[in-house]
């Protein structure tokens, strides 16, 4: 089958052929967002079943990212060597290994193995999957598709979540490991029959040997300007994430049992944003919206960290407002992003990228935890301290995607 040959979007809209693609690649991140995601909700089924403290518990749920963090500076070297669907195959049959040993995990350590596994390929399909965007879709409509994939991880929360938690309560806590293994199956069967080869990139490859291409894409000056960008925009937001369902229980009123409504109702605001932000990033400029939606998330964040006790109403409408702003910072600096490397250097910038956003979520995570107080009530202290920290990185991160911008447009002005 001849390889797809680049950037072809017609002026009217994507062809049938680029609509599947960005449907595929949106549906292949629902399953490795859902297996990240699953796990959390899963604990209080699976601690006494395996008989484990939290920490050990902690420790499995830590173990993904970790090895993601690690694989992806490790397939650096490689992403740009090989046909990106091949890599995207192996990658992706390597995750549902991880995830179907999850699914028959007889025990602690055994799950711990698992989840190594599944995040050293399942850490790697994120950054393939961008780089092929960058090869497949122009700078100027790279927000729709942004948006669209995007949108996958509000859909593992509104359909994901809830499915897996139910095949949990009635099949047990591999039920939703499973689940995953089968839908993968059918989205990797349909993806080596239909999806073409990506090959234009190994025309302008220069250094074939591994390390040193790890190297020489780690030390370039204008890919370090994006990786700074990258890791300020996961320090923004993973440190709210870790503590948002007590801080929504305990400090703002929300019954446990309407918890899931909350994320539902966001969930679905999430899937609906990042379509509509991602064409109104190509109409008016990426960095544009970003500048809108930080300004919009700063104004939430001040707000919402300072709340106490309030009508459901208003917190299900908090939330969703958190949730578009999210969206849109992130359609818009990713869409941004994808326009800073050559097409010789994208599958180990993405990976490279993918590593340093993985490290900094749990840096940033791991900060929030000294920054906030659980009172015995569960209560938590200095959340409001912790959204001045976040509104820091967020400014941090405008002036620094501003850099970004600057370096897009000149890099677009060049003729190839």
């Amino acid at each position: 089958m001849p390889a797809f040959p680049g950037p072809q979007v017609p002026a009217t809209g994507f062809s049938s052929y680029q609509k599947w693609v960005v449907g595929l690649l949106a549906f292949l991140q629902f399953t490795v967002v859902l297996d990240f995601m699953i796990l959390s909700p899963l604990g209080p089924i699976l601690m006494p079943q395996l008989s484990i403290t939290a920490r050990q518990f902690g420790l499995v749920v830590s173990a993904y990212a970790f090895s993601a963090g690690v694989s992806g500076i490790l397939a650096a070297g490689f992403a740009d060597r090989f046909d990106r669907k091949r890599l995207l195959m192996v990658f992706y049959t390597g995750f549902l290994v991880g995830t179907f040993l999850c699914g028959i995990a007889p025990n602690y350590l055994f799950l711990l193995g698992a989840r190594i596994v599944t995040g050293l390929f399942g850490g790697v399909i994120s950054s393939i999957s961008y780089a092929i965007v960058a090869d497949l879709f122009a700078l100027e409509v790279r927000g729709r598709v942004m948006g669209a994939i995007q949108s996958s991880f509000a859909a593992s929360m509104v359909m994901g979540i809830p499915m897996g938690l139910f095949l949990a309560n009635h099949f047990g806590w591999h039920g939703p490991f499973r689940m995953i293994v089968a839908v993968g199956l059918l989205a990797g069967g349909t993806m080596a029959w239909k999806l073409q080869p990506i090959t234009a990139h190994l025309a302008a490859a220069k250094d074939r040997q591994a390390l040193r291409h790890l190297i020489h894409t780690a030390t370039n000056r204008r890919y370090l300007v994006g990786f700074a960008a990258t890791m300020l925009v996961a320090t923004g937001g993973f440190m709210l994430q870790p503590f948002g369902s007590n801080f929504a229980v305990h400090n703002l009123g929300v019954p446990l049992s309407r918890l899931p409504v909350m994320y539902m109702a966001s969930g679905i605001v999430g899937m609906l944003a990042g379509p509509l932000l991602g064409g109104l990033a190509d109409r008016i400029g990426k960095f544009r919206l970003l500048t809108l939606a930080t300004a919009a998330g700063i104004t939430v964040v001040w707000w919402w960290t300072g709340l106490d006790r309030i009508p459901f109403w208003l917190t299900v409408l908090g939330s969703c407002a958190l949730f578009t702003t999210i969206s849109g910072r992130q359609v818009s600096t990713m869409a941004l992003i994808s326009g800073v490397p050559e097409i010789r250097d994208r599958g180990a910038y993405m990976a490279v990228s993918a590593s340093m956003q993985q490290f900094a979520g749990a840096v940033s995570s791991s900060v929030a935890g000294w920054i906030v107080i659980q009172s015995p009530s569960g209560r938590i202290e200095n959340y409001h301290v912790l959204g001045y920290v976040v509104i820091g990185a967020m400014v941090l991160t405008l002036a620094q995607m501003r850099n970004v911008d600057r370096m897009v447009r000149r890099g677009a002005a060049t003729p190839p």
